[in-house]
C-alpha cells in the first residue's frame, strides 16, 4: 500500500463528506458509495444530537465540510511531500476525546498517511462517527483496514502514542504510556485580541469563533483582550446571530447555572441573553462565559500571551488569527504547535 493509494482513499472520502456537509442527495456511483451507504451516513449525522447532546446536526456538518474541503488530492499530497512514508509501519495508539465531533481525525489521518498503522480508543461521548467513515474510506482502498484497530477495550501492545485528555488524564497517560514515545495533549482554549478598530463584521465572525460548538474546543475563544475605552455594547451587537446556542439545552444549562452562581456571589457579570461576560485575567472561563480584561499598551497584551502560551491554542485578532476561521483549521494547523507528522516519523 502506497502513500497515493492512501491519499487516493481519503480524497474519495473527503468527497463524501462534503456532499454530505452540502446536504446533498446521493448522486451516483460516481461518489464511490452506494445510496444505502450514504444514507445510512446522512442518518447517522442526523442521531448525532441523540446520542450526545453537544453534537447537533449544524456542528456535525460543520466538522464534515472543514474536513471535506480539506481531504483533496492537492492538499495531501503538498501537506505530505515533506515526510517520509515509513517502510515497516509502526502501531500507534490514539487516545481520543470527545469535546467535539471527530476531534482525534487529524490525528488519524497523520498515522495513515505516515504509512503507519493506528489502533484507536474513542471516546464515550463519539464513538460511532469515525468507524462510519473507516467504513466509507475502505471503499476505495480495502486493504487500508489492516491498518485500522478500533479498540473496545485496552489498547495493546503499540509502539507509541497520542493521547487527548485532562489534567487528570494526564497522570494516568504518564503513568501507563509514559516509557514509549507519545504525544500528551491537555486542555487549551484560545484567546482574541482586540484594538478597538474592528468592524462590526469582524466582530461578528469573532461570534463564530466563539460559539461553534459551543465553547468546548480548543480552538474556542474564551477571554478577550480589549482596549481600556473599548465600548462592550459593540461587542454585544455583533454576536446577536449567535443567539441560537441559547436554544441547546445543554447549553442554557450552563448558562443559567453560571449566572445563578454568580449573582448569588454578588460578583459582577454583563448579561446580553445568551452570554455571559465577566471582567478577569484568567485565561480559562466556565461554558457559557468570557473572561475579559483591558489594557492599555500592546506591550501588556504580549506579556499574556506570553505568561499563558502553554495553555493557549491560537490567537485571533487582526494581528493574529483572522476573525472567524478559529474553527477551520488547515491540514498543517497542528495542535498544540507539535508537527505530528514529523514526531510520526522519528520513531
Amino acid at each position: 500500500m502506497t502513500k497515493e493509494e492512501i491519499i487516493t482513499a481519503f480524497d474519495g472520502l473527503g468527497n463524501v463528506m462534503l456532499s454530505i456537509a452540502n446536504q446533498k442527495e446521493w448522486t451516483g456511483y460516481v461518489l464511490g458509495v452506494t445510496s444505502e451507504e450514504y444514507e445510512k451516513l446522512q442518518a447517522l449525522v442526523k442521531r448525532q444530537f441523540y446520542l450526545n447532546g453537544w453534537f447537533t446536526e449544524e456542528a456535525v456538518l460543520h466538522v464534515f465540510k472543514g474536513w471535506g474541503e480539506q481531504l483533496t488530492k492537492e492538499n495531501l499530497v503538498q501537506f505530505t511531500k515533506d515526510y517520509a512514508f515509513a517502510a515497516s509501519p509502526k502501531k500507534v495508539g490514539v487516545i481520543m476525546a470527545g469535546n467535539i465531533p471527530l476531534v482525534g481525525f487529524h490525528d488519524f489521518l497523520c498515522v495513515l498517511l505516515s504509512g503507519n498503522s493506528i489502533v484507536i480508543k474513542l471516546s464515550s461521548d463519539d464513538k460511532t462517527l469515525l468507524p462510519a467513515l473507516v467504513s466509507i474510506l475502505q471503499n476505495f482502498l480495502p486493504e487500508i483496514s489492516d491498518r485500522i484497530t478500533i479498540s473496545e477495550a485496552k489498547l495493546g501492545e503499540v509502539d507509541a502514542i497520542i493521547a487527548t485528555g485532562s489534567g487528570n488524564s494526564m497522570r494516568y497517560f504518564e503513568s501507563y504510556f509514559g516509557h514509549l514515545p507519545h504525544v500528551f495533549r491537555k486542555n487549551r482554549t484560545s484567546v482574541a485580541v482586540l484594538t478597538g478598530q474592528e468592524s462590526k463584521e469582524e466582530l461578528e465572525a469573532l461570534g463564530s469563533d466563539i460559539f461553534t460548538h459551543f465553547g468546548l474546543g480548543c480552538r474556542n475563544v474564551s477571554h478577550l483582550l480589549i482596549p481600556k475605552d473599548f465600548e462592550l455594547n459593540r461587542f454585544f451587537e455583533a454576536i446577536i446571530p449567535s443567539a441560537d446556542v441559547v436554544n441547546v439545552h445543554k447549553y442554557a444549562n450552563n448558562y443559567d447555572y453560571n449566572k445563578a452562581i454568580y449573582l448569588m456571589n454578588l460578583e459582577q457579570i454583563l448579561d446580553n441573553g445568551f452570554v455571559l461576560l465577566k471582567e478577569s485575567e484568567e485565561l480559562f472561563s466556565p461554558l457559557a462565559m468570557l473572561f475579559y480584561h483591558r489594557y492599555e499598551a500592546v506591550s501588556e497584551v504580549d506579556s499574556y500571551l506570553e505568561k499563558h502560551k502553554e495553555d493557549i491554542q491560537v490567537v485571533v485578532g487582526r494581528n493574529y488569527l483572522a476573525f472567524g476561521v478559529a474553527q477551520c483549521p488547515g491540514l498543517a494547523d497542528f495542535a498544540d504547535g507539535l508537527d505530528t507528522m514529523s514526531w510520526l516519523n522519528s520513531f
